[in-house]
């Protein structure tokens, strides 16, 4: 097995920075738990929201009773940090070839043979063949693109972007999302890092963006100087570095990721999650169906698409309904008078609270919100 790179670790990759608990479930399984919890991180107990009109609403993490007893909870940390972690872990399974950056696929006789690509720091062009090459060179890598589906309908790609900033106030253990006038139907974050450190960022499908003529960094920027709610918390923060985007496809269009001899993992497949943004989880998530698949497939001799199906059926089985209330919740984001009301009642009502809890870790609790009579509750609640 042959991995390939085309940077050179540890090296920054823009993200989020905040971990889920479907992800921790996958460490486990790799025997790296401990290791990542050795990592600068900050551990995730509660998830902060504020409406529109400025309610601001706490919900404390509540244990999922579809997963394991004893499932971790989120964090956040630094992707540089995380992926060393991931990296260093393969180099005792796979040889690694960092600095390689693939250029083409090879394609023979309608089946996928292995890369082509150029050593950045030789300017070498090299090749390597393999029986199933899998694509995790994310949203708008060159194995999707060759193979024809590099490219979602706008409005199921998002644009972020992600800034570090220093000497925040009012940090806690709890991931931030706000869902400001500025940016509706987008949202802006804040992930606590250590030493009052933040990830912070926005968030908008692209169609909404054309159509209301936003400029993301400068939404970002006048939000953290301006929005009465955080320029204090601001006041004495520092930019670290660049602000910097990427493209987010989410799994709210399911893209093919399975072709004769390849298949495609991560943001390559198109699978984040349509209203968190967090796309590490489903990644992982991806790579261990697809061992297995990859696995069974080379060792019968048939490395068809129609073997490599099964990766498909098995993922999507996986994660298809998640996705698909995933979205359903990214859609109430874009009514206000929804976001006002579902956050001010629940800010005031413990039962409220409660039962948010369990929709927001619980796939069949949150089909909820699909019902009229949800909101009707609401109301009289």
């Amino acid at each position: 097995m042959l991995l390939l790179d085309k940077d050179r670790f540890p090296r920054d990759k823009i993200c989020g920075d905040a971990q889920g608990g479907k992800g921790m479930l996958v460490l486990r399984e790799l025997g790296l738990h401990e290791e990542v919890q050795k990592i600068p991180h900050v551990n995730i107990n509660n998830l902060i929201f504020s409406s529109p009109k400025g309610t601001v609403l706490t919900i404390a993490r509540k244990e999922d009773p579809t997963k394991p007893k004893g499932a971790p909870s989120g964090y956040v940390s630094r992707r540089k940090d995380f992926d060393q972690v991931l990296f260093q872990k393969a180099k005792q399974w796979a040889a690694v070839l960092e600095n390689f950056a693939v250029t083409d696929l090879i394609i023979e006789n309608g089946f996928v043979r292995g890369v082509k690509g150029v050593n950045t720091a030789t300017r070498e062009n090299q090749e390597y063949r393999a029986k199933v090459t899998l694509g995790a060179d994310g949203a708008s890598g060159i194995t999707a693109v060759k193979l024809g589906v590099g490219k979602n309908p706008e409005k199921d790609d998002c644009i972020a972007l992600r800034a570090y900033y220093e000497n925040v106030e009012g940090l806690s253990d709890g991931i931030e999302i706000h869902f400001v006038p500025e940016l509706i139907p987008g949202y802006f974050w804040i992930f606590p890092l250590p030493n009052k450190c933040a990830n912070v960022g926005v968030g908008m499908v692209i169609t909404d963006m054309k159509k209301q003529g936003v400029n993301l960094k400068e939404a970002l920027l006048k939000i953290v100087s301006n929005n009465p709610m955080f320029k204090e918390r601001f006041q004495n923060a520092k930019l670290e570095g660049d602000v910097r985007g990427w493209m987010l496809p989410f799994g709210s269009f399911h893209r093919k990721c399975y072709f004769n001899g390849a298949v495609l993992l991560g943001d390559a497949a198109s699978l984040i999650d349509p209203f968190s943004g967090e796309g590490v989880g489903n990644s992982m998530l991806s790579g261990k169906i697809a061992a297995k698949v990859v696995e069974k497939s080379i060792k019968s001799g048939d490395v068809s698409e129609n073997a490599l199906q099964e990766y498909d059926k098995l993922l999507w089985a996986e994660i298809g309904n998640e996705l698909k209330q995933s979205h359903r919740l990214q859609q109430l984001g874009r009514y206000r008078f929804l976001l006002n009301l579902v956050i001010d009642k629940a800010a005031r009502s413990d039962e409220i609270r409660e039962t948010l809890s369990g929709m927001l870790v619980n796939e069949e609790a949150r089909k909820q919100f699909n019902n009229p009579l949800f909101y009707l509750k609401l109301l009289f609640s």
